[in-house]
């Protein structure tokens, strides 16, 4: 085989291929055999036809060849795409020049390829995610969650703060349905919870016990409704003294200070695991920042779609659902959920263009030794052959996108060593901190 690319306008490339006498040769024998298998012939088995009766029989030599280019024609098309080290995006026009009646094979593929983006400022990507540290207002909020549990509940004739418990007759219309009143006598709420509706935290604090209060709010389903409160009495959690003697018998710990201790290295692990699981989709998201919606194709982004939707129809089939069911379920149409698939479709086709991106403009295109190395650890985890594995990956015309992946998988460790961590409020945070393991400490 022989392939050569062109490059044509509109992210377009045009492959010419010549496929040799002795690969139509061996093409030609491929069909033969399998027609074999499917074509009845008076006297003789399936499969044990000879290949001189064979062609007499289907109508001669030029149906066999046309059999034979029908067949092989695809996996000539993905060799000279994993020779040409092209990367298609779409399906190919192909058109047969010469060898459709004897000698060689030479037919063209016009196909669109993956467009090569430019960025700038990745290095000076400042990116936020939880902060790791463990803040004094933060230890004192958890060990007063250990206080509440012992706490006890006082009456009290003041207005009502965040904390408080507001014992409450509620009555819920909703507006424009047939829908019945929802009526709670005697509805204990802890105000600052959110339970109720948005907004009612804001309006109840600094009332008091003998009020009322009206908003509009909503219940499930967006249905807007009317909210009436009659707030009835109002109780304040009295915390008991934080003292050796009380953590001694109601904690785990022996005392104040291994209690405030024990308290922090817990959360301390904790945040540090939650900013570490947050890095790699924060930094995905600020670099696809640096790519232009314009640039994603529009073949790139329908496919990513339907591939999402796909996967979303197994996911459901797999639960016993249908898609009907999902929609009603998460109350959106069908327009609705392909927005939804069509932006998060968008934005893994522009992560993509800006990993490759990355790795173009920061020279971090794998070496063969790290290709080799990495397509040995996906076959031991296939549970096959590297051999193999290599052979499937050129016959398919996937070689590229292999090499793709290993590549991303370099541009990901250099944006975790290269961009700047911060946290919400804008502090940089200590990289160390990053890198540190904590799963021994939490299994422990």
């Amino acid at each position: 085989m022989r392939a050569t690319t062109t490059t044509l306008d509109n992210n377009r490339i045009k492959l010419d291929v010549e496929i040799d006498e002795a690969e139509m040769g061996e093409a030609l024998d491929a069909a033969a055999a399998t027609l074999s298998k499917q074509v009845s012939v008076k006297g003789f088995r399936k499969g044990k036809v000879p290949k001189n009766v064979l062609v007499a029989h289907i109508g001669g030599a030029d149906v066999l060849r046309a059999e034979a280019i029908r067949e092989s024609l695809p996996d000539f098309y993905a060799r000279a795409i994993a020779d040409t080290q092209s990367d298609p995006i779409g399906q190919p026009d192909i058109n047969i020049i010469d060898g459709e009646e004897s000698g060689p094979l030479h037919f063209e593929a016009e196909v669109e390829v993956r467009p090569e983006v430019s960025i700038k400022g990745q290095r000076d990507l400042r990116v936020t995610i939880p902060s790791p540290q463990v803040t004094d207002a933060e230890i004192i909020a958890q060990i007063d969650r250990f206080r509440e549990t012992d706490a006890i509940l006082k009456d009290v004739d003041r207005p009502i703060v965040t904390g408080d418990l507001v014992t409450m007759d509620v009555r819920v219309e909703q507006i424009a349905t047939d829908v019945e009143p929802l009526e709670m006598s005697d509805f204990m709420y802890t105000v600052g919870s959110g339970t109720i509706t948005e907004g009612v935290d804001e309006l109840i604090v600094g009332l008091k016990a003998g009020e009322e209060m009206k908003l509009n709010g909503s219940v499930e389903g967006g249905v807007v409704a009317t909210y009436e409160l009659k707030l009835k009495q109002v109780k304040e959690r009295e915390l008991p003294e934080l003292t050796d003697e009380w953590v001694q018998e109601n904690t785990e710990w022996a005392t104040q200070d291994e209690m405030r201790e024990g308290i922090l290295s817990q959360m301390r692990r904790m945040k540090i695991v939650e900013a570490q699981m947050s890095q790699r989709d924060a930094v995905l998201m600020a670099l696809s920042e640096l790519v232009s919606e314009e640039a994603v194709p529009e073949s790139l982004a329908a496919s990513e779609t339907d591939e999402r939707l796909h996967d979303l129809g197994h996911r459901l089939s797999e639960q016993k659902l249908n898609l009907e069911m999902f929609l009603q379920v998460t109350n959106q149409s069908s327009d609705q959920l392909l927005e939804t698939l069509r932006a998060d479709a968008v934005r893994a086709v522009r992560i993509d263009l800006a990993m490759r991106a990355l790795v173009k403009t920061e020279q971090l295109e794998p070496s063969d030794e790290e290709i080799d190395d990495e397509l040995l650890k996906t076959a031991m985890s296939m549970g096959v052959e590297a051999d193999l594995l290599r052979t499937n990956l050129r016959d398919t015309g996937r070689v590229s996108a292999f090499h793709a992946e290993v590549a991303k998988m370099k541009a990901s460790r250099w944006l975790n060593d290269n961009v700047t961590f911060v946290d919400p409020d804008g502090v940089e945070i200590d990289r160390e901190l990053l890198r540190t393991d904590q799963s021994e400490e939490l299994d422990a």
